[in-house]
Parts: structure tokens; sequence; C-alpha cells
């Protein structure tokens, strides 16, 4: 083999130029010539090369001669195309385009039958063309004379004997026995009277029988000589009739190829089928009109898929896609294309759909852009990223705020089939806008994509956005008056549950989902309880592995001075009749505590006179714990220690002040058994803060006995006995503490307290809420202490000043909310 191409080439170095390399050597039937697979050397094109060495076969020469001036002058598209020759004494080549002998996909049985018939047509009308137009005759047609382009089409050669049978010298006369093979394909007038017999009957004949012994050849791989001429093994049924009439014996009953083919052409005929059809007028297709382009392509597209794909590929799919961009062919026309291209190779798909594919998608027509769109899936994987990202994609975008709904719909569909091919920075920027204005489209159904959108390429979004993108864009779903676009933010949040951490689900997802728990829908009531146990299932693993507490442990907080409050735990005493009060005797036995530290730190002062400031270290606590009326009840102590003793009584600031936060406020000396006496401390709690819009902890800008600080005044010094009574009996106020040895009369103080409550909704002051008892009245007072019904008179002196050198501590307002809350509980809780 080098050796042999060793010598063409040293051949061609002596010879004229030949613009073209020789390739691998192709196997032939015997033939007078060398068949090789070449390239054009200008732009690497491919080629084959016929070539004829004089010298090793000068007897065949007049043969070789022949065939190339016929192949130079005779033009038809069924003839094979010639491309460049050279003549020398030494050889012949012959350029043409790229071929493949026929013999190889006969041998193999690589062709339908359909394609067979193709085929075949095609050869009948060169063959037709040769007869009648070119008045001549073939006399060598056969299997081995027949070559298949790249297109797949059957291309006519073998002009060796190609004789115009007006001429009285005419090659085939006498050269027709040289041809290789002749005697296997020699019709029986000829074999039995020589070639001069052809002039004694129409020149045609011995192109007919030759045409029917292809047709036999074709559909059965070989022919073994003129005994097998008319044997129906194989020959579809409705081509047996004609293909008897072409090989009968006697030459005069013989019909022509020509009639063959009219024959077959015929309504419903071996000739009439789609695929003929198709080749017979895809070249026409610009020039049709709207009717018979309709028509064409629904016959077009009703083809099965053993069409020949090489002619589709270089015949077919040119013209077609030429239709769709320039002769409106449209939708169904591109359609067709998408069918071909899945049976293109990656570079063949490169090199043919994706230029006009990327400049449909600039195409205004909306037709267009969403045929486009649907056939998308089927050629996303053929382009590039790059090709996506920096042509496609681009002009894809301008569907998102197209004015037609079925052209947003469409894009937004895509976005499931561009994804994989966008960058990380085209997702979470340009797509995630726009998928925005989708999610706030007047369609609901274009919403509710959006949602399945975001839901399906959550797992493409940045993370460090992520989470914050799918919750605002789910919860605002959930909202959506259009019930399958809530039900898709449900099934979208079940979906993507691993995006979300355990603070988000808790704090924003959980209460967007408890919103629609009890949706008008029973869809969408379904949903969002699945969804919700997804979720709750999230929380309780992520609950179980955190701590019990984040707080120190007790002895730690002791030893660090910190604050320490009596806290319920959970043992027997503790249940719904114990006296821990359940869940809530942490507070009782709180206030219990602050009552302890308290009781021995306020102290009886005169009314109506500024009294003297002490330290705290000259208040003596009592010296035995006092003892409480009968008819007053634990909860009225708990009551009476959060509540504010009225104006006239002075209170060492800095003691109550600095026991805010300190140890003595929540100190251990009060009983928890009288914690949690009674249920309705609650309620004489909501008393004791002023319902009148005062301060109970610490204001000093009170103005009128009303609104006064009781906590306010200056600490005072120790009085007697007398000047205890003179207050009570002078001032005709209350005097909340008596003497030293007396026992505090919280009850009536708070007399005292309800009857400025009536003063005040007498003279336009707020209504207590309802559920708030007035504890305390005349029958709980002490009968020392003289109750009245109208409040303390204002003070004639006013306060003296504070020290100068002593520090105030910093007041804490731990007032509850204004009584507008309606619910009671507030922001507090």
């Amino acid at each position: 083999m080098d050796f042999l191409k060793s010598a063409v080439a040293s051949a061609i170095a002596k010879g004229p130029a030949f613009p073209y390399s020789f390739g691998d050597r192709v196997d032939l039937d015997p033939s007078i010539w060398t068949l090789y697979n070449g390239t054009r050397r200008e732009d690497g094109s491919n080629c084959s090369i016929f070539s004829f060495d004089v010298t090793a076969n000068k007897a065949r020469l007049p043969l070789a001669r022949n065939a190339l001036k016929k192949l130079r002058t005779l033009r038809h598209p069924g003839v094979i195309k010639v491309l460049d020759t050279v003549e020398t004494e030494s050889y012949i080549y012959i350029a043409t385009e790229r071929l493949v002998p026929l013999r190889w996909h006969v041998k193999r049985k690589s062709l339908s039958p359909e394609t067979l018939k193709w085929g075949l047509f095609n050869i009948a009308r060169t063959i037709k063309f040769i007869n009648d137009e070119a008045s001549s005759v073939h006399g060598s047609l056969k299997v081995a004379s027949i070559f298949t382009s790249e297109s797949g089409e059957w291309k006519l050669g073998g002009f060796e004997v190609l004789s115009n049978v007006k001429d009285d010298d005419a090659i085939i006369y006498n050269y027709g026995s040289l041809v290789p093979d002749a005697a296997r394909y020699t019709p029986p007038e000829l074999a039995r009277n020589g070639w001069d017999a052809i002039k004694r009957s129409n020149h045609w004949v011995v192109d007919s029988f030759n045409f029917g012994v292809l047709i036999y050849e074709a559909f059965n791989g070989d022919f073994a000589g003129s005994d097998q001429a008319g044997q129906t093994k194989n020959v579809p049924p409705t081509m047996q009739t004609g293909y008897k009439r072409l090989v009968n014996a006697n030459p005069k009953a013989r019909i022509s190829v020509a009639n063959f083919l009219d024959m077959g052409q015929r309504h419903g005929a071996f000739f009439d089928s789609p695929l003929i059809k198709l080749t017979d007028g895809i070249e026409k297709l610009g020039v049709k009109t709207e009717d018979e382009r309709e028509s064409f392509l629904e016959d077009l597209n009703d083809l099965t898929d053993d069409f020949p794909e090489d002619f589709f590929k270089m015949k077919v799919l040119p013209e077609l896609l030429k239709s769709v961009e320039f002769g409106g062919g449209g939708p169904k026309a591109f359609g067709i294309v998408m069918k071909i291209g899945t049976k293109l190779s990656n570079d063949d798909f490169e090199a043919k759909v994706t230029p006009v594919v990327i400049r449909l998608f600039a195409n205004p027509d909306r037709g267009i852009r969403v045929c486009l769109l649907d056939n998308l899936p089927l050629m996303i994987d053929r382009f590039t990223n790059r090709i996506v990202n920096d042509k496609i994609f681009p002009q894809v975008v301008g569907g998102f705020t197209d004015i037609a709904p079925i052209v947003r719909e469409q894009t937004l569909k895509s976005v499931l089939v561009f994804v994989p091919k966008l960058s990380d920075r085209t997702i979470n920027g340009e797509l995630l806008r726009y998928l925005a204005k989708t999610a706030n489209d007047e369609q609901p159904g274009i919403r509710t994509n959006t949602t399945i959108c975001l839901g399906k390429i959550a797992k493409n979004l940045g993370t460090s956005s992520r989470s914050k993108v799918l919750i605002a864009a789910f919860s605002r779903s959930l909202r959506d008056p259009f019930v399958h676009a809530r039900n898709a933010a449900l099934l979208a949040l079940a979906a993507t549950v691993e995006h979300f951490t355990p603070e988000d689900i808790a704090t924003r997802i959980l209460p967007a989902i408890c919103a629609v728990l009890l949706d008008k829908e029973k869809l969408v009531r379904d949903q969002a309880t699945k969804t919700m146990d997804i979720f709750m299932q999230r929380i309780r693993k992520a609950a179980a592995a955190m701590p019990d507490s984040v707080l120190p442990p007790p002895a730690v907080a002791e030893a660090n001075g910190a604050a320490r409050m009596s806290t319920p735990q959970p043992d027997a005493n503790n249940g719904a009749g114990g006296s821990g009060g359940g869940w809530a005797g942490w507070a009782i036995s709180s206030f219990t505590n602050k009552l302890s530290a308290a009781a021995g730190e306020i102290e009886p002062g005169a009314t109506g006179t500024p009294p003297a400031a002490t330290t705290p270290a000259t208040t003596a606590p009592p010296s035995s714990r006092p003892t409480m009326h009968s008819t007053a009840s634990a909860s009225t102590l708990h009551r009476q220690a959060v509540r504010s003793p009225s104006a006239t009584q002075p209170m060492s600031r800095n003691s109550s002040s600095s026991n805010v936060g300190g140890d003595s406020f929540f100190a251990d000396g009060a009983d928890d058994a009288d914690a949690a006496a009674e249920d309705d401390a609650w309620g004489a709690m909501d008393d004791s803060f002023g319902d009148d819009g005062g301060d109970a902890w610490g204001n000093d800008d009170a103005g009128s006995d009303e609104n006064s600080d009781p906590f306010s005044a200056k600490p005072v010094k120790k009085t007697t006995t007398a000047t205890s009574s003179r207050t009570a009996s002078g001032s005709g106020g209350v005097q909340p503490f008596g003497d030293d040895d007396a026992e505090p009369d919280f009850a009536g103080w708070l007399a005292a307290q309800e009857a400025k409550k009536k003063s005040n909704i007498a003279g336009g002051g707020k209504i207590l809420p309802k559920g708030l008892s007035k504890t305390g009245g005349a029958s709980s007072s002490s009968s020392r202490v003289p109750s009245t019904s109208r409040p303390v008179a204002k003070p004639a002196v006013k306060p003296a000043a504070k020290p100068a050198a002593k520090p105030v501590a910093k007041k804490i307002n731990l007032a509850p909310k204004d009584d507008d809350d309606a619910d009671g509980w507030g922001d507090g809780w």
C-alpha cells in the first residue's frame, strides 16, 4: 500500500499539477479504476479519486478515456459530480465528490426497503435521461457502477462504454465485452449475437435488462447470472410486475426504464412514497405556495425513522433551515429540523444547526421563539456553556417581559433546561431578577410555575443567598389568592427543607405555614399539615442536639454573687395541688421573697412634713416577724408586696433602688407555701401597677396625689408612736404602716387605693379592665387604721430635696404596658 502511494506520488510529481492528496484505497468490484479517498489541498475538503494506470492496463485505455469524456460532458443530478481531471501518458486521475460504493451497503444490507426504492427511483430517472434526452445507452448498469454520495444519494458511474447510438463507431460495439464482469450482466440477446445486436432493436433494451438485474441485486445482495433474472425473491410485491417485464428474455417484450418509472409513480404504486415525494420536492420548497409547503411539511413529518440520515443531513436539513429562517416554513419546519438533528453528530450539529438557531433566537417572531423553547430539551446538550451564556440566554431573557403570556410561560419553563449550562453569576444575578418579576405576574399560572421553578433550581442557587431568596419567594406565594400557587409553595418548601437552617425554620418558615393550616381550601390545608410535619421533624432533631441550658450551674452562680431566684423543681410538691403552685410558682415565690426584704426596709414617718433622710444602716429590722390579721390572705400579702403605698408615706429610695436586681429583691426569707396561696394573685398584681397612669416603680415627675409615685419620697428617720397617731388622725390619710411593733396594714392601704380609683372614675379616669378584682375593702382593713373613701390630700409642704452627697441609683421602669394592649400580654411575652 505504501509502495502504491509512493508510486502515485512520484507519477504526480512528473505530470501536471493535481491539487488533491491521495488517502486510503477503497475496495471495489472488478473495475478498470482504482478508487482512493482524497482531500483537496486548498481547503481540506473530502473527495474521491479514480485512478487509471495506463502502463499496467493499456488494453482498456479506450474505456478509461471514454469514461473521462462522458463524465466531463454529461451533467445530471444523478451522475457523479466531477471536480477535476488529469490525463497523462502514464495515468488518468478523476477527482469527484466523496463517494462510497453501493456494494458496501448491499453486502451489509444496511438500507431499508424504502431507501432502496428511493435509490432505484433516482437511478431510473438518470437512465431515462441518458436513454431519452441523451439518446445514449449506458451498457454497464449494475451495483458496481453505482455509488452513494455524502448525502446518501445514489450516483451513477461506470461510463466506460456509454455511447450515443447515433454514432456508428460507438465504443460499446467494439469494447463492450472488455468491461469487467460483462458476461455476468450481458442481456441474453447480446450474449448470443454479440454487441452489434443493439443496432437491431431499441437502444434502451440493454439498459432495461440491466436495470431489472439491479433491482434483484439491490434486494438480494448478489446476482450470479442471467438465470436469476426474473426471480422475485425479496422484491416488493408492488414492483414485481414491472420488474419481470424489464428482464424479459425477448427484447421486444421489454419495457423501457422510462415506462417502469411511470408505472411506479402512479397513485399507490411502488414509487409513490413519502420519502420519494420529499426528495423530489425539497429543492423546490422555497418556491412552493403556502398550501403546497404546508402539505409538503405534513408529508415530511409523517416519515418514519428509517429515512436515509445522510440525505436528510446534507440535503433536507439545509433546505428546511432556509425555509424556517427566510422562506416562511415556521415552527412546523423547525420541528422536522429537530427530528433530523437528533441523528446528527455533535460536530455536524454545531456546524449546520447551531448558527441558525442562534440567529432564530434573535427573531422577533413569537411563533418561532415558542417553537425554539419547546424544542430546547432536544438541542441544549449540543450547545457549549459559552454559547448558552454569551449568545443564546441573552436573547431568551426578553421573553420574561413579553406581552404575550404564552411566551412568558414558555420562557419560564425553559429555565430548568438552561440552568445546568448557566454560570453562577448569571443564575444568581440576571436570572433571579427576572424570576422576581414573574413571581408577581398577573397570570396566576405563571406565578405558580415560578414557585415550582425556584424549588427545582434551589440547588443551583448561591449558598449565601439561597435561603433568603427561597423564604421570601415561598412566603409570598403562601399568601397568593390562587389556590395552586399556595399549594406549590408548600410543596416547594417541603422539597427544599435541607436548604434551611433550624433558626430559619423556627422563626420564619413555620409561622408562614401556620397561616395556611386553616386555609379555605382542603388541598392547601392537607399539604400544609404534611409540610409542617416535615419541618417539625427537622426542628425536633435540632432541639435534641441542643444543651439543656446555657446558664451556669447554681454553685458557680452563688460563687459569683449572682442573684438567686426560687424556681420550682419537678418534685411531688410542685404538682397541681402542691405548694409549688405549678408553672406560676416561681413568680409568686419571687414576690414573696421581695415582701420579706421590703418589710424590713420601709419605715413609718409623719405625713405632711418632709422627713429627714437616713441611711439603711440606721434602719433596724423588726425584732420579730409581723402577725397578719385573720382577714388578710397570703395572696393579699402578695398583692400588697407589689402594690405602691400612698404618696404620703416615704420610702428609702436608696435601699429600694439598690435592691432591684440585688440579692435582697429575690431573697429567700418568704415562705414558699405563702407564695402560692390564691389564683387571683395575677389580677391583684395588675391592680398595683397604677391604672391611673402613674409609674409604680419610681417616676419622680408625678404632679398630683393620684399620679404621684408612692415609692418616690425620701427616706425618713424612725418616729414615735405619737407621731404615727398624729399622722393618721391629723392628715385624714391612710397610714399603711403603724408603730414599730405593729404589723404593716396592707389592707388599709389597698382600701385607700381603691377609693382613689373610684374618685378617678368619677372624675373621668380609666375604668379597670375586666377581671381585675377590687380586693381589700373596708372589711379587710385593720381596726386601728381608719378607712376613708377619698384619696389622701396633697402634702402641704413639698418633700425636701435629695441630699447632694447621696448618689441616686438608676431607676428601672418595670411598669406593664398601657391598658390599650388588647391581649394583655404585649411585647414582653
